[in-house]
């Protein structure tokens, strides 16, 4: 412990860490809630942003302690250690789950620490066994092989550690790697966010795949992706495809241009991020699905919800199948707060004034987004009502802007942003193309358009 406590101190609280400035009352719930999860450690005398400030180490204050601890049931043997003015309590992961505290029985769920009612929490636990995917050591995936090195510096800018510290503490203390005899190898978490698997079948159940349809039905695919990367690149890969499908209007405040995307991208980030986080790693018969219709979003993912949620508690309680995960993407600023995404979806489509996402519970977790007709009224005025200066000088630069934001585009995504006719429009392109602004790709339907470079 004292090797790794500066490690620790500057990482943060996690799935497996919970600083504490006092012993206060919430400490049997923070013992119960490590006890019923994969256990972990309390750090007495540090503030939520990893400062230290002290604490009482005296003889009555560690035993006051120890007299809290004995109030979880059943019996739960904690190892309390004194470093300089922390205190330092190990919690094991309990054999004989699940175990309560006079406040009720608590469940460690990323960086938080969330209360159940005991009902809830036996059904978790018999249905989902003691065997969580993200936690399991993978001896046949050493470190040393397939290691994603561009993936792993990302995570760790996102996430804010420090690179100075050691590569193998930081891996092993974001429970991303462990020890088999004198290998480090990877827990599935790790593997999946730091371990290049796009080139072989070892994770391809993890991806996610991506699809465009002609209508309202799957009987004709006009595009699809298939994404086999790490989690992190996964999303934003799939964020790419939906913003290159999706719509985009415009509002001109005199020189001045707002993108708008016909579903708010706060609500479909928190839905790809949901899926990914909370899906059922176990099946591996499905994937995660991002499906573009022509009146709809759906997102779809394997496993349906956890046990203990159910239609009349939904959104309002969280329960992280995949506890691992959901902190490393809390870390990453992936999550801005545990247990608030569905809420976060309702208003980013409230605030947006489109209709709310809805939501299917069962075999399958679905979130859908019904899509919002062309709107004449919302930054797509007619050239014809623009003023004339401003038309002239910004349709080029609305092409570019749009090349900027989505890679690339088809003829039909800039006719509503350029204001033209479907021949007017392929005429423009041309001209950048002649210029040297754009470059044509492609042929027959599979043309698009990238920025010259």
């Amino acid at each position: 412990m004292i090797n790794d406590l500066e490690v620790i101190l500057s990482e943060g609280e996690s799935y497996t860490v919970e600083f504490k400035e006092s012993a206060d009352k919430s400490l049997p719930s923070e013992v119960c809630a490590f006890a019923n999860a994969s256990g972990g450690r309390i750090f007495i005398g540090v503030h939520d942003n990893g400062r230290v400030a002290g604490a009482d180490v005296s003889n009555i204050a560690r035993s006051r302690i120890q007299d809290t601890v004995n109030k979880i049931e059943p019996q739960l043997k904690v190892n309390l250690e004194v470093h300089d003015n922390i205190i330092v309590l190990t919690v094991p992961e309990g054999k004989n789950k699940p175990y309560s505290c006079p406040d009720g029985f608590y469940l460690r769920s990323g960086p938080n620490s969330q209360k159940l009612e005991r009902d809830s929490i036996i059904e978790f636990f018999q249905s989902e066994g003691r065997i969580r995917y993200d936690e399991i050591i993978r001896e046949n995936l050493p470190v040393s092989e397939r290691f994603n090195e561009a993936a792993y510096k990302r995570y760790v800018k996102f996430s804010k550690i420090s690179e100075v510290l050691d590569k193998a503490a930081i891996l092993e203390n974001l429970n991303c790697t462990k020890m088999v005899g004198d290998r480090l190898c990877f827990t599935n978490a790790g593997a999946l966010f730091f371990r290049a698997n796009d080139e072989d079948t070892v994770f391809r159940h993890a991806g996610i795949v991506c699809a465009l349809y002609k209508g309202t039905d799957k009987a004709y695919i006009l595009d699809a992706k298939e994404l086999n990367g790490d989690i992190i690149s996964n999303i934003d890969d799939a964020l790419i495809f939906l913003k290159k499908h999706l719509r985009v209007s415009y509002k001109i405040e005199t020189l001045q241009r707002e993108n708008i995307l016909e579903l708010p991208e706060d609500a479909l980030r928190e839905a790809v991020v949901n899926a990914v986080c909370h899906r059922d790693y176990f099946e591996k018969g499905a994937r995660v699905m991002v499906e573009v219709f022509d009146d709809r979003v759906d997102i779809v993912s394997p496993g349906g919800v956890c046990k203990g949620i159910t239609n009349d508690n939904f959104g309002s309680i969280s329960i992280a199948r995949n506890s691992v995960i959901a902190s490393m993407l809390y870390r990453a600023g992936y999550i801005e707060q545990m247990g608030t995404g569905i809420m976060r979806m309702r208003n980013a489509a409230k605030k947006a004034n489109v209709a709310e996402p809805q939501f299917e519970l069962s075999a399958f977790f679905k979130v859908t987004f019904m899509r919002t007709e062309r709107d004449s009224s919302i930054g797509r005025q007619s050239a014809a009502n623009r003023p004339q200066s401003v038309v002239a000088s910004d349709r080029k630069q609305a092409v570019i802007t749009y090349l900027e934001e989505h890679g690339q585009g088809r003829a039909i995504d800039f006719i509503d942003i350029v204001g033209l006719s479907d021949g007017r429009t392929r005429a423009l392109l041309r001209d950048m193309v002649s210029d040297g602004t754009i470059e044509k790709v492609g042929k027959n339907r599979y043309t698009h358009y990238v920025l010259k470079r």
